[in-house]
């Protein structure tokens, strides 16, 4: 095991945070209905429930927070923030949103019609959610690697060519645009090639279809793409970056992942057209266009971590932390999807418990015994998150992979953290046998692809 590279900065402030006892442990789960989200915070001891929003500002973040203009309309912090995004993106035209799935609720929504499909490498849960609620289709067009989850191939994320070109040939104008999410968070933090997405590029060209991309991690992508990509091992991260947006006509972006804000999300774009386009759909649900939901000090905060997020000293310590996290459960023998990811470390749920049945939740199992040995909290994402249903036969349809999720947050955790993270999942695998319950929901929402985030369940042996 190569351990992580030792960290580029320094802490200035800590946060205090309490491993609860076994006995408090137990009565958090029972509170909470067994279900990671409705967990308290104070009942955590390390959160890897998700990257999202969680890292620490920068000194340079914190300073930049004091000069936020919080003007209704036209605010100078707007105007840094288009400066930054032109800079490090590329792209003229920005609409700012209070977080990514707001992002998607302005250009799903806007652009999306009842009956549509979008060809997509795998959506992640709100994105589906969002299609779903504008009754549109999903098409999943991954390449098959993305579900074998032992492989080691260097870009699992990428779209499979034949996959997207026979879903354009067969929904033809029934497709708004395609969409590419970099990296695949679905399927593990898999990152996609620059080759790939200037082939996906080109076909939505020749259909004359719109690109957009799904940008959360994509500093984590061009890190990839430099380590794995030959052509690519010379360019700098941010050169690489922008190529990769040089190929889509805009993106959606949540901003509390690689662009390091607690708050925010974006659209960026190409065209003046698409622009107004969406700009009404803003006003209704946001704010006004140059503030999108946010505060002049979130938007100056966020301009200065899009440049952060392509320091290259950074990136390294951050990949190698994951990667040395990963190593240790491989050493303990836990089923992880391979190669490591960026953001997270996915373990096969679905191989740490053989003998439970998918029907009965066998990641979220593994969260719950996950934070009762250590008070850990991770997340499953398989078939609570993503089951489907037949539209003719209500029958139920399973996801091919499932999965339990710890999403490190940025410039948060140290690695003395990561061994006790892996300490205490090793412990759990090595019980795993014992282990014999699934569980069952008692309460789910009634809007489609949003279960996992407010089910209510309930054990039961098996």
């Amino acid at each position: 095991m190569q351990r992580a590279l030792p960290e580029p900065f320094r802490f200035k402030s800590i946060e205090r945070i309490h491993l609860p006892g076994r006995e408090e442990r137990e009565q958090a789960l029972r509170e909470a209905h067994y279900n990671m989200f409705a967990l308290k915070a104070r009942d955590v001891y390390i959160d890897l429930l998700t990257d999202s929003g969680t890292g620490a500002l920068s000194k340079e973040q914190w300073a930049a927070l004091m000069l936020g203009d919080e003007s209704y309309a036209g605010a100078d912090s707007f105007f840094r923030l288009k400066d930054s995004v032109k800079e490090m993106l590329g792209f003229d035209y920005i609409i700012p949103a209070h977080q990514g799935r707001a992002a998607e609720n302005i250009l799903i929504g806007s652009l999306v019609k009842p009956g549509d499909f979008i060809p997509i490498n795998m959506p992640f849960d709100t994105t589906r959610a969002h299609m779903f609620n504008a009754q549109a289709t999903p098409v999943n067009c991954v390449v098959d690697a993305a579900f074998q989850p032992e492989l080691e191939q260097p870009f699992k994320g990428n779209v499979d060519l034949a996959k997207l070109e026979d879903a354009l040939k067969t929904h033809g104008d029934r497709i708004p645009f395609i969409m590419v999410t970099v990296t695949n968070n679905s399927g593990g933090g898999q990152p996609v090639s620059l080759q790939n997405l200037r082939d996906v590029s080109a076909m939505a060209r020749k259909y004359g279809k719109k690109l957009f991309l799904d940008a959360a991690r994509m500093a984590e992508n061009a890190f990839f793409i430099k380590e794995r990509e030959a052509e690519c091992a010379n360019m700098s991260m941010a050169a690489i970056l922008k190529a990769m947006m040089d190929t889509a006509d805009g993106a959606t972006i949540s901003c509390k992942k690689d662009p390091m804000v607690n708050i925010g999300g974006l659209v960026v774009l190409r065209s003046e057209e698409d622009y107004m386009s969406l700009l009404p759909r803003v006003v209704l649900f946001e704010g006004f266009i140059t503030y999108g939901g946010l505060a002049g000090r979130d938007l100056d905060a966020l301009a200065v971590g899009l440049r952060e997020m392509v320091d290259e000293e950074y990136m390294a310590h951050r990949l190698s932390q994951v990667r040395m996290l990963g190593d240790m459960l491989i050493e303990g023998g836990v089923p992880i999807i391979r190669p490591v990811g960026g953001h997270a470390i996915f373990i096969d749920a679905g191989q740490f418990f053989p003998h439970i049945p998918q029907k009965y939740f066998p990641a979220d199992v593994l969260s719950i015994e996950i934070y009762r040995e250590g008070a850990v909290r991770g997340v499953g994402l398989g078939a609570l998150a993503f089951e489907d249903k037949d539209p003719v036969t209500g029958e139920k349809i399973m996801p091919k992979l499932e999965l339990y999720r710890m999403a490190i947050a940025r410039r948060t955790y140290s690695n003395s953290h990561m061994e006790y993270i892996a300490q205490t999942v090793v412990n759990v695998y090595k019980r795993r046998d014992s282990i014999r319950y699934g569980l069952k929901l008692t309460y789910e929402p009634p809007v489609p692809g949003i279960t996992h985030f407010l089910a209510r369940l309930e054990p039961f042996a098996l």
